[in-house]
């Protein structure tokens, strides 16, 4: 699991900066300021919580189970959050009217404020339990 926690990060973090290149140079052009920062909005927190996978990867103490948990929470969190928030920022460049999905943004944003709150009961948990992690 851990393999595939970091490389799930890896390629987020990775496609993270392929997007903020794409929106600063390719999408500069074609979407308004507001357009352009909500589209960084995403890529932002797609880059965070990449970040946030790498170090749930090299967080030792935590459970097989509730890293797998925080795993899924925080995939399905970015691919909602950020994934509704590119395909709404674009909207414009397409026939297509993404503003009906824009209901799974705060659904994603609340998957991703729950991973991070497994993470805080774990070491909440262990601090309790131990005065050292």
């Amino acid at each position: 699991m851990e393999k595939k926690i970091l490389l799930t990060a890896v390629f987020l973090g990775m496609v993270s900066i392929i997007l903020g290149a794409f929106g600063a140079h390719a999408l500069k052009s074609v979407l308004t300021s507001e357009q352009l920062t909500t589209f960084e909005t995403g890529v932002r927190y797609q880059m965070y919580h990449a970040l946030f996978l790498f170090f749930v990867t090299t967080y030792k103490p935590l459970s097989e189970k509730k890293r797998k948990t925080i795993f899924t929470l925080a995939v399905i969190g970015i691919a909602l959050f950020s994934g509704s928030i590119y395909l709404l920022a674009t909207n414009s460049l397409t026939s297509f009217d993404f503003k009906i999905i824009g209901f799974i943004t705060p659904v994603g944003g609340l998957l991703l404020i729950l991973s991070w709150f497994f993470l805080f009961i774990d070491l909440f948990n262990k601090k309790s339990q131990n005065s050292s992690f």
